[in-house]
Parts: C-alpha cells; sequence; structure tokens
C-alpha cells in the first residue's frame, strides 16, 4: 500500500520522482504529493486523486531542485484529500515527510507535541512524525530520525528531505517495505524495485529498524542503536519492460496472457527430466521427513491459491492440511509447532498479516516456507526457507499470473514432498510429472482462443451488462465448484468483486442447499465449475436444481462434453480435458476474462480499481 519514492543527484527530482510515481500506481492509492529542496527552500504540491492531477499542476507550477521525495496515498488516518495527502511539513516549513505504514502511538505523541506547541493542520498520524523530527532536530537530520524512529509504534517506510541540509535524504523502515537504489552520483529511496529500474538495478534491501542515509556519492546504513551496518546491493535480474503494457489496453490482460508462459518458465527452472530442484529452498531434507502436520497462511487470492495447494498434499503428501487466513492466524493460539510446516504464501513477500503470522510460527518453532515472487522481500528473507514463484512483475491489482506461479509451485512442492516421504509410487509421480509438464501449451491454447478483442466472452459480458441494467442494478454472480476448483469459485468470485463492483460469491456446491439456494430465482447469473471430475454428477444435479428456480447458467466445461449441453445452461466455456489435479489452471482463465470484461462493459479502471491496493503492508 502507498508508494515512496526519493531522489538525490544531478537530475531534475520533479522528473525522477514523478516518473517513479507512476511505477508505483499498481499499489493503489487516493492521493498523491511531491516535495523538492531548491535554494534553501522547500518546494510541495499534492493533490487528491490520481497522479495525472498532480502531474498536470506540476506543469503549471514545476519544483526544481535536484532532491526530492513523493508519494501515492492509500488512506487510513483521514479522509482522502489534498490536506491529508503527503508530503507532510513540520511547524517550520523545514522538514519534509513521506510515509507509508500506521504509527499506532501517534495519538499519544501528537497530545504531546501539540502541547509543547507544535501546531497540526492534516488528520494524519505520518503528521506527527514531521513533528517529532522538528522537535528532536539538532542540525544533524539521520540523528534526528534516529531518535524520532525509536518513538514511533507500528509500521513505517519514511524519507525525509531538510531545508537546511540540502545534501542529504534520510529513510527508515519497520514492517513496511522500503529499498535503495544504488546509482552514479545518484541514489534513490522506493518502496518498491519498479519505481527505480530505469536508472538502476543494483538494489539494497532495507530491514526492519534500519536507518538510511543517502547522498550522492553514497549510502549508510545504522541500526538504531546508530551502529554501522554493512549492506551489499543485489542485481535485478529482470528488465522494466517486463512491466509494461506490451500494447495490451491494461496491465490485467497482459498478465493474463502471459500465464501459461510464466507456468513454463516455472517448470523449466524447477524440473530435471522428472526431478524437482529448488535451489534456494535451504530447508533440508532431513527437516521436510519429521514434519508431522502442514498449516498454510495466506491471503486473498494467494489463500485461494492455498486451498488448492491443501487438496494437493492431502492427496498426495497424505499429511493433515489446514489453510488459515493470515490476518486470523495470529490473533489466536495456533497450534503450530517443531513438527509443523508452516508455508506462508505472498506474492509481494510483504504482506503485513502474514508477515506477522511467519513470526508467530517462528516463535513456536515451526519449520517456516516462504512462497513468494519478489527475490529479497520480507517474507524471502525471514522464513526458513523459500521458493519464488518467478512471475516477473505483476501490476494490476487483481492477481492473475501470481496465482497461476502459485499453483505451479504447490504443484511441484506437493510430488517432491510426495516422493521424499514415499507417499505416492514413482510411477504415479513420474506420470503427474509429464502431464504437468505439458500443461503450459494446453494454457496458452486456451489463451489464445480468447485473444481477440470481441469473442464469446466478451458477448457474455455485453449480455450481463444489458440485463442488470434492465433489473435496475439488482442482479449479481454465484459461483459453484467442487472438490479442488471450489478454491477456482472463490478465485472466480473475487476477480469479480475487485473490478468490477458486482456483488459476486463463491461457494462449494454440495452447499448450496444449505443456505446460498434461497438467493435463486431470476436475477442471479451463475458460474458452475462443470469440468469432468470425480464430482461431475453432482454438478450436474446442482445444475438442475438451479435451472428448476430460473437461475441464469454459466458452465465451465470438458471441450466435447455432451451431456451438458442437454441440462440445457445459458452459456458454456470449454476447456481441455486434462488430470482432474491439473485442471484449476485451466479453469481460472475464463474466469479471470470474464471478469475482466464484465468490468469493461461497465468502463471501470481494471488495473487501479478503488480502495484496493496490490500489497496490503499495513493491517
Amino acid at each position: 500500500m502507498c508508494g515512496i519514492i526519493g531522489y538525490i543527484g544531478n537530475r531534475r527530482a520533479q522528473d525522477v520522482v514523478v516518473r517513479g510515481l507512476t511505477r508505483l500506481e499498481y499499489r493503489g492509492y487516493d492521493s498523491a504529493g511531491i516535495a523538492t529542496l531548491k535554494a534553501g527552500e522547500v518546494g510541495i504540491v499534492k493533490r487528491q486523486g490520481k497522479l495525472r492531477i498532480l502531474i498536470d499542476e506540476l506543469k503549471h507550477n514545476p519544483l526544481e531542485g535536484t532532491i526530492g521525495i513523493g508519494h501515492t496515498r492509500w488512506a487510513t488516518h483521514g479522509i482522502p484529500n489534498d490536506t491529508n495527502a503527503h508530503p507532510h511539513l513540520d511547524c517550520s516549513g523545514k522538514i519534509a515527510v513521506v510515509h507509508n505504514g500506521i504509527i499506532e502511538n501517534y495519538l499519544e505523541l501528537k497530545k504531546k507535541l501539540i502541547k509543547e506547541g507544535h501546531k497540526f493542520s492534516s488528520e494524519t498520524d505520518t503528521e506527527t512524525i514531521s513533528h517529532l523530527i522538528e522537535k528532536l532536530y539538532k542540525g544533524d537530520l539521520e540523528k534526528a530520525v534516529l531518535g524520532a524512529v525509536k518513538l514511533l509504534k507500528g509500521s513505517y517506510a519514511i524519507a525525509v528531505i531538510h531545508k537546511d541540509e540540502p545534501e542529504v535524504l534520510v529513510g527508515a523502515r519497520c514492517d513496511s517495505p522500503l529499498v535503495v537504489g544504488v546509482g552514479k552520483g545518484e541514489n534513490f529511496l522506493a518502496s518498491d524495485v519498479p519505481a527505480v529500474l530505469d536508472y538502476t538495478k543494483e538494489i539494497i534491501y532495507l530491514e526492519n529498524h534500519e536507518v538510511i542515509k543517502l547522498t550522492r556519492g553514497g549510502v549508510t546504513v545504522k541500526d538504531l542503536t546508530g551502529r554501522d551496518i554493512r549492506k551489499k546491493a543485489s542485481t535485478i535480474n529482470w528488465d522494466i519492460s517486463q512491466a509494461e503494457k506490451s500494447g495490451c489496453p491494461h496491465f490485467m490482460l497482459k498478465e493474463i496472457y502471459e500465464q501459461g508462459d510464466v507456468l513454463e518458465h516455472v517448470l523449466g527452472e524447477r524440473l530435471e527430466g522428472t526431478r524437482i530442484v529448488f535451489e534456494e529452498l535451504k530447508i533440508k531434507e532431513a527437516s521436510f521427513r519429521k514434519f508431522k502436520k502442514v498449516a498454510i497462511v495466506a491471503c486473498g487470492t494467494a489463500y485461494h491459491a492455498s486451498l488448492v495447494g491443501k487438496y494437493m498434499l492431502e492427496e498426495y503428501v497424505r499429511i493433515p492440511c489446514w489453510v488459515d487466513t493470515s490476518s486470523e492466524f495470529r490473533y489466536r493460539n495456533p497450534m503450530v509447532d517443531k513438527e509443523t510446516l508452516v508455508i506462508i504464501v505472498s506474492q509481494s513477500g510483504e504482506t503485513a498479516d502474514s508477515l506477522a503470522a511467519l513470526r508467530e510460527s517462528k516463535r513456536r518453532d515451526a519449520i517456516t516456507l516462504g512462497i513468494c515472487n519478489v527475490v529479497g522481500s520480507s517474507i524471502a528473507r525471514e522464513a526458513d526457507g523459500v521458493i519464488y514463484t518467478h512471475a516477473g512483475p505483476e501490476i494490476a491489482v487483481a492477481s492473475t499470473k501470481a496465482y497461476t506461479a502459485q499453483l505451479a509451485v504447490f504443484y511441484l512442492l506437493t510430488l517432491y514432498l510426495a516422493r521424499l516421504k514415499g507417499t505416492t509410487s514413482r510411477p504415479k509421480l513420474e506420470y503427474l510429472t509429464r502431464e504437468l509438464k505439458k500443461m503450459p501449451a494446453i494454457m496458452n491454447e486456451v489463451i489464445y482462443e480468447y485473444r481477440s478483442d470481441y469473442n464469446t466472452l466478451a458477448a457474455y459480458a455485453e449480455e450481463f451488462k444489458r440485463y442488470y441494467l434492465e433489473k435496475h442494478n439488482k442482479s449479481y454472480f454465484l459461483y459453484l465448484g467442487r472438490n479442488i476448483n471450489y478454491p477456482s469459485a472463490l478465485e472466480g468470485a473475487l476477480k469479480l468483486k475487485e473490478i468490477s463492483y458486482i456483488s459476486a460469491e463463491g461457494y462449494p456446491a454440495g452447499e448450496m442447499k444449505h443456505g446460498p439456494i434461497a438467493l435463486i430465482d431470476e436475477n442471479p447469473w451463475v458460474v458452475c465449475i462443470a469440468v469432468k471430475s470425480k464430482t461431475y454428477d453432482k454438478m450436474l444435479s446442482n445444475i438442475q436444481e438451479i435451472k428448476a428456480r430460473g437461475g441464469i447458467i454459466i458452465a465451465v466445461a470438458t471441450e466435447g462434453d455432451k451431456e451438458i449441453l442437454h441440462h440445457k445452461v445459458n452459456y458454456i466455456i470449454e476447456v481441455p480435458r486434462v488430470e482432474e489435479l491439473f485442471s484449476p489452471l485451466l479453469v481460472v482463465i475464463p474466469l479471470q476474462l470474464l471478469a475482466y470484461y464484465v468490468a469493461r462493459e461497465f468502463g471501470y479502471d481494471i488495473d487501479q480499481p478503488r480502495n484496493l491496493a496490490k500489497s496490503v503492508t499495513v493491517e
């Protein structure tokens, strides 16, 4: 959530900062702002709304200077408006601060500062930081920031400039991501790597409770005691072009189209014949052999991928497995111990609740394994072992290719553990591995089917919009799935809610008569995942029950299935026949595209839906 960018060098800071903010738009925001230093003065422009509003203002009132900070805000404390937008100043207007996170003790600090004569202009927790630094400033910005962050409780990533130190940019982090881009005669601070990749690929990842001082010539890092810390830069091995739209109208569509190639990359990297290799794993085989239960914790789309993972692990590794939402896991007394493997799944590797769940698991001596996309992220660094999904940058807020990559890792991990524990026969494992290798090409076939601008899914979306408007906005969606495709129903419903704001719920189809059937009349559109499977006949019965009550049915069915046609579904989406285990990889593609085309019909902002952020780094 929120995006931070800071720059010090010889370029015009405004240009670098604004460019960096455009690279961070995917994180979700409701306002944006920038501050620079020039001739001993702090210049500041901030505006509610999209970044283009700020850019238009800067065209008329540009900010000069070669040091600056910028921010895209996702509101927590205080409504979205110009005043609450970052950066925030101190009383004197000498200090400018941008901040991502939540300061939990800000009211206590604010009351003390007000008593001491400080005057606040916003409703934010962030402004407390600027006044605190002002109070502690004695001619050394780095020391003032060090003193201030020691008093903060909660999460923060901050960047600070001071008019009296025009050659210094200071940052600090605790539980909110912050990276440093190392250049030649220039240096950068940012919430995420894409913000600086136009200028450098050399990145330093800051840890919790570290404070960094940037000048044109270099960077120095200290812990909260003031002790110097030596940090080594990592070289990013992907290019900013991977974060571009490649001719697609939206990042989401581009990322849906990439899924077959992502799967091929993940498998190609991990499979040597039928042998599975996790070079970065670090957890020894002996440790894997010891665990007796598995807990998986995740949020949102990663949670749905984890539910699919549960089906796989229980079926082939024959071990008890449960999936928990990260936000609930940490607030109860989870039954994990040294015999538990806790798998934490997060695209960004910075999700606040998932990170807290990881730390709680480590306190209980569990073996912890991170599955994440971002190399060097907090979860990757803190877990006992990590498996990177290597899906490349995912820019659209609604996750698509990251989900496919997470499924791929669960497939590989399941086959790896089943071999290690001897719970599935070698011929069966070799067969499944061969079938898995075929999936990238099959996925690309499905994607190719829908690559034209106007296709069956686009037509279904158009018909739904017409129906929705005729019913005066009363229609909605139900998604039903069984067994390993129940999570697919949840994910399909989530995608529709995220980007089209249409009410949608996913259910296990067998639960329909336990409540959801009461919703069915002529209004709901019901997506039934009815591919050939061990529960296929049961799903056909559910379809009949829906039809008897007037529901409008979109069936996701196996190619060439004649039987489902006799059940008089309204619309049909075909996918190739594959092993049921791998069907979630195919089923999810039309579900993602259906959500995309519905949102497109209604003219919504598909890549940056309202109120959502790509990476939820605060509770």
